[in-house]
């Protein structure tokens, strides 16, 4: 396979209009947090405003995921996707001007933080169905692979011009700037065209689509075997990692040290994301499980206090397997999921994994402080490896394979 072979994708004029659209909108949400905590600090010089802010958002966008599903698979996505944008451009718009008229207040930043939260309920679902309907299935992986390369390429420059913007300019201006990508983005939907779902002659309720998209999940064994596995391992990743994962690095390798291994998690997730441009993934949920199992060495590592050059082998690793979980999840939902039914089945999965993640974030600081960090940090490691272990004994995750063509789902 040639490097233009690679980029396929690309000659489809639904997908381009899409992947522009992508690259703007992902570019002013890596230095949309920087802006926004910079600004919320601003306005309160407290940590704890910013962690209300940052809640305003996530908890209404979990509540109404499974509402934002049925939206997506009823409604055209691209216009859901656009409506989203032009809504989550307007409050991101209202926040900086409120901050740049020194007007703002905290209560009114988080009234606006949930209302994004809200539309991103809808947005993300529809995002994440929308990518079958624009290239031939042949080409899903390298679709989804080079937007997986924007996503990691921005990751690394995304905050830094977002402080660069700060610094000169102000976080009200970064914000601003933020606000305008979102509009950018719904204009360059409007090249994308696709048709509409089609119509039904009895059209359910939108509470019968929600349980018709609960009994599809729970009928197909690859999906909930996946997902429930997923509420352990986010609520270990976020609790150790990024709970404990910090604590422990100050003590051992350093602020600066961390910096260097979460770097190099960015460099491997990226590195991969190349090689799947031009590498067929056979088995998409096996090589997934096997990748993402690797996320536990650097946990037990951590908990032994390994040396920085240990650790940034590790999380390296780490981060190509990710990547491989990452693509070998999405290929496996969107080829093997109807249409009507892909923007339900990722809200049901995005549910599963958002829950998840608060409880490691809130558990694991008193777990830490009673039984050592430490240990905390390499049982945790062995357990992620086992929970992938465990997933993978179920035959149908683990001999799931690769469909250029919707089957029937069993």
């Amino acid at each position: 396979m040639t490097w233009k072979d690679s980029v396929a994708p690309l000659r489809e004029k639904n997908f381009r209009w899409f992947f522009a659209s992508r690259f703007v909108n992902t570019l002013g949400n890596m230095m949309a947090g920087v802006a926004l905590a910079f600004a919320v600090l601003d306005i309160t010089d407290s940590a704890t405003a910013l962690g209300w802010v940052l809640a305003a958002h996530t908890i209404p966008m979990v509540l109404f995921l499974l509402w934002g599903g049925v939206i997506a698979d009823r409604f055209p996505r691209r216009l859901v996707i656009q409506v989203s944008n032009v809504v989550a451009g307007l409050t991101q718009g209202a926040i900086a001007l409120l901050v740049v008229t020194d007007t703002a207040e905290i209560w009114m930043v988080i009234a606006l933080s949930a209302v994004h939260g809200v539309i991103s309920a809808a947005s993300f679902p529809a995002m994440q169905s929308i990518v079958p309907q624009l290239v031939p299935r042949a080409e899903l992986q390298r679709a989804n692979a080079l937007m997986s390369l924007i996503r990691g390429g921005l990751l690394i420059i995304g905050p830094t011009v977002s402080a660069l913007l700060v610094v000169t300019v102000g976080a009200g201006w970064a914000l601003m700037v933020d606000a305008l990508t979102w509009f950018a983005a719904a204009a360059l939907l409007l090249g994308v065209r696709i048709p509409p779902p089609p119509a039904r002659e009895d059209q359910p309720s939108m509470l019968a689509d929600l349980r018709e998209g609960w009994q599809f999940f729970r009928s197909v064994t690859w999906l909930w075997v996946v997902v429930l596995a997923f509420g352990f391992l986010n609520a270990i990743q976020t609790g150790a990692l990024f709970t404990l994962g910090p604590a422990v690095a100050k003590d051992s390798i350093g602020e600066q040290g961390w910096g260097l291994v979460l770097s190099a998690e960015a460099v491997g997730l990226l590195a991969m994301t190349i090689v799947m441009l031009r590498v067929p993934l056979r088995r998409p949920l096996l090589l997934g499980m096997l990748g993402i199992a690797t996320l536990g060495v650097p946990m037990v590592l951590l908990g032994e206090h390994a040396g920085l050059v240990v650790l940034m082998v590790a999380f390296f690793i780490a981060g190509a397997g990710t990547e491989v979980f990452s693509m070998g999840w999405t290929l496996a939902m969107q080829e093997n999921i109807d249409h009507e039914m892909q923007s339900r089945a990722w809200s049901y999965d995005s549910l599963g994994s958002f829950v998840a993640m608060p409880i490691g974030q809130l558990a694991y600081g008193p777990l830490g402080a009673a039984f050592g960090y430490r240990d905390v940090l390499v049982v945790s490691g062995v357990a992620y490896v086992g929970i992938c272990a465990l997933t993978l004994l179920s035959p149908a995750v683990r001999e799931l394979p690769r469909r250029h063509e919707v089957e029937p789902v069993r």
